[in-house]
C-alpha cells in the first residue's frame, strides 16, 4: 500500500532521479539541466520550511512527489500557491497523483491557502486532463512562451479554489 509522508533531505537523490527524466526527455519542465542531489536538497529545505512537500512511496521506493510554493512574494498573494507534482516515469495512472494532491490540498487548507495554481504544458501529456479531473480550470494561456528541444511550447495557468 502506498504511503504519503513529508519529504526528507535524504530523499533528494530519488527526487532528483525522478525529475531528471522530465528535464532531459520532455518539455514538461522548462529547465535545461536537471538539479543534482545537492541542488534538490536545497530546494527541499527552502520549500518545506514554509509549505507542504510530500512524497509517496511504495515498498520503500519513492514513486513521486508534490509540493506547494509561493505564487508570488507579495503579501497580498499569501493565500495563493503554485503546486507541482512529478511521478516516476511509468508510474502514471496508478492513482499516486490523486493521493498526493488529496493530501497536499488537505494540508494547504489547514494553513489557510485558498487558491491553487498549476502551470501546465499545453497541449500536454495528460497533465491538463489530470488537473481538470481534480477540479482545476484553465485561467489563461501563454502561447509559445518556452523554447526547448528546438521548438516553442505553450503553457496554461490552471486554478482551483479550495
Amino acid at each position: 500500500m502506498a504511503k504519503i509522508r513529508n519529504v526528507l533531505p535524504s530523499d533528494a537523490e530519488e527526487l532528483s532521479n525522478i525529475y531528471r527524466y522530465y528535464v532531459e526527455k520532455t518539455a514538461i519542465s522548462f529547465e535545461y539541466t536537471a538539479p543534482d542531489e545537492n541542488e534538490m536538497k536545497q530546494r527541499i529545505t527552502e520549500i518545506s520550511t514554509s509549505y507542504p512537500f510530500l512524497v509517496i512511496e511504495e515498498h520503500g521506493t519513492v514513486e513521486g512527489y508534490a509540493y506547494a510554493h509561493a505564487f508570488s512574494s507579495r503579501e497580498a498573494y499569501r493565500r495563493s500557491v503554485e503546486v507541482t507534482i512529478y511521478l516516476r516515469h511509468g508510474m502514471e495512472r496508478q492513482h499516486y497523483g490523486t493521493l498526493l494532491y488529496d493530501e497536499l490540498e488537505r494540508q494547504l487548507k489547514e494553513i489557510g491557502v485558498h487558491n491553487l495554481y498549476a502551470i501546465v504544458m499545453y497541449p500536454g501529456e495528460g497533465s491538463v486532463e489530470f488537473h481538470e479531473k481534480r477540479g482545476y480550470t484553465i485561467a489563461g494561456k501563454l502561447t509559445d512562451c518556452g523554447e526547448k528541444f528546438g521548438r516553442l511550447w505553450s503553457v496554461v495557468y490552471m486554478e482551483k479554489h479550495i
